[in-house]
């Protein structure tokens, strides 16, 4: 008889805590430059463990679509891969996560689709203004890319890539240099978050420019993270973590 009883109050537990669950959350995340939807991958698996649904697309001309790179690709098309990845698969209340170049890309998708998104993530990500380019937000990063420019491509400037796949590859010079137009006021009412990568608690004076400064100036709850860059490749449960406190604080 304990037995039993003991088995219907393991039912009842289990069954109250499964209730307990979140609602099924739709996240976005939008890799940056030279990257692909690859690099998302054990983020991927981490938030389908639970039961989140993830998209993690790949942008033209990169990662496992680079057999379509070619030197017309703009800033355009890569915010139009991403609002047809929302449009196409009827997506709502989208968490849109933008690392890096990524920033640029999700400030495109928000002034077209804002009603699409129920927040916006900047990852170590950039800022633009109205007008600006990407080429306008790096500043003086800019002059450490001018010798990787090759065809109308940008090679990858940090070191060696990996000889084999999934890597790094060169990206459209136009996705640099083509300006963003930013108006939509409807942006403004998307909860809005900055994850700033940080070294021994200190973050690059460089990248402030490029996103952090930005972030503070519009008044976003800005979310120190220690570690490199590339988080989602180096400590991606770590970033889970970072990004469930974001989600959970808006």
């Amino acid at each position: 008889m304990k037995a039993i009883i003991f088995l219907l109050a393991s039912i009842i537990l289990s069954t109250a805590s499964f209730g307990q669950k979140h609602s099924p959350r739709t996240l976005l995340f939008v890799h940056g430059a030279w990257d692909g939807g690859w690099d998302y991958a054990k983020v991927d698996s981490i938030y389908r463990t639970k039961g989140d649904v993830v998209y993690r697309p790949t942008l033209t001309g990169l990662g496992e679509r680079v057999h379509l790179s070619n030197a017309n690709i703009n800033l355009t098309t890569y915010i139009t891969d991403i609002v047809n990845v929302i449009k196409f698969e009827n997506l709502h209340n989208v968490i849109l996560v933008g690392h890096s170049f990524g920033g640029m890309v999700i400030s495109g998708v928000a002034e077209q689709i804002p009603e699409r998104i129920s927040q916006l993530i900047y990852l170590d990500a950039m800022v633009p203004n109205d007008g600006e380019s990407a080429k306008d937000v790096c500043g003086v990063l800019w002059n450490h890319f001018i010798p990787f420019i090759k065809d109308s491509m940008v090679l990858y400037p940090f070191g060696t890539n990996k000889s084999t796949y999934p890597t790094d590859v060169p990206q459209p010079l136009k996705t640099y240099t083509e300006p963003l137009k930013i108006s939509n006021p409807l942006v403004k009412n998307i909860p809005t978050s900055f994850i700033q990568m940080t070294k021994d608690g200190k973050s690059e004076s460089a990248y402030n420019a490029m996103g952090l400064n930005k972030a503070k100036e519009r008044n976003w709850k800005i979310y120190p993270f220690e570690g490199g860059h590339y988080s989602m490749r180096e400590q991606p449960g770590n970033l889970v973590k970072k990004l469930e406190q974001v989600l959970k604080e808006h």
